[in-house]
């Protein structure tokens, strides 16, 4: 298929009906919406756009949304204030088996349905995925992640964002941050789950399923401690913390660190057709 370019500098729609299967998204303020479709083709709507215009362009079974001054490569660093303002509202419907990179600067994105490996990069600006089932990186400097219903493997990175797992049902969640905070709560999963937790004063809370399988190790050095599980130990001493043990067999893992934040383990509430395990509550230490 020949390659293809347009010019999007006022609101408009595109339909693309040579199949896709990548997907690369950059915007400057504003909003980006991806979502995946059963369609093996895809379609774009741009609703709002301010300043430059964007550059759409399809090369083979890659489409691409971007400013023609915005590259992938150093995104993380692109503060150009010098440059005009910018602002663009932009919506996609791609084949959920499509790969997709998203990078904003100071715009909030929203990814949905998406099977494929998806990566997202912010400056600023908070982002939302919802219903991944591929392997998931995101890289941000302040802008906070929410994960729902995500069970492909996630990697977090992040100076100051926060980030929250809500239904997680993936086995394998991989988080660092300096400042940003971490709430996790963790669904069933047939295989054993791979937890590993660190900030430097963020605070962490983990919620774990009922019966939880996983042995256990969280520390903080001046922060608190709260611990939902007898069979887990609390110790430590002048000052720092740590929750130590195995729940049920043991076979995942969890590995949560902290410097100066709390960290909280709790459980989610029985089946309903359990009453007998009550959730307790935690104490502080």
């Amino acid at each position: 298929m020949p390659d293809s370019t347009w010019t999007v500098a006022e609101p408009q729609k595109l339909t693309f009906d040579d199949p896709v299967t990548a997907l690369h998204v950059r915007v400057v303020d504003g909003t980006v919406n991806v979502v995946g479709t059963t369609e093996p083709t895809a379609r774009l709507e741009v609703s709002e756009i301010e300043g430059p215009p964007l550059i759409v362009t399809r090369r083979g079974s890659t489409l691409t949304v971007a400013y023609e001054d915005l590259p992938w490569k150093g995104f993380l660093s692109w503060l150009d204030r010098r440059s005009p303002r910018r602002r663009a509202v932009v919506s996609l419907a791609v084949p959920a088996g499509s790969g997709v990179e998203v990078g904003v600067v100071g715009a909030g994105a929203v990814v949905s349905g998406i099977h494929g490996r998806t990566e997202v990069r912010g400056v600023g600006g908070d982002t939302t995925l919802v219903g991944l089932s591929g392997k998931v990186r995101a890289e941000t400097v302040s802008g906070s992640l929410e994960a729902q219903a995500v069970t492909g493997d996630l990697r977090f990175h992040s100076v100051s964002g926060d980030l929250t797992v809500v239904e997680g049902a993936g086995t394998s969640v991989r988080a660092e941050s300096v400042s940003g905070d971490m709430v996790l709560d963790l669904d069933t999963s047939a295989e054993p789950t791979d937890i590993r937790l660190t900030t430097v004063s963020g605070e962490i809370a983990i919620r774990l399923p009922h019966p939880a399988d996983a042995k256990v190790e969280a520390n903080t050095a001046t922060g608190e401690v709260s611990n939902a599980f007898e069979d887990l130990r609390v110790g430590g001493q002048w000052g720092a913390k740590k929750i130590t043990g195995k729940l049920g067999a043991g076979t995942g893992t969890l590995r949560a660190t902290t410097v100066s934040g709390s960290i909280a383990l709790l459980r989610r509430p029985p089946a309903k057709d359990d009453p007998r395990d009550a959730e307790p509550t935690g104490k502080v230490l």
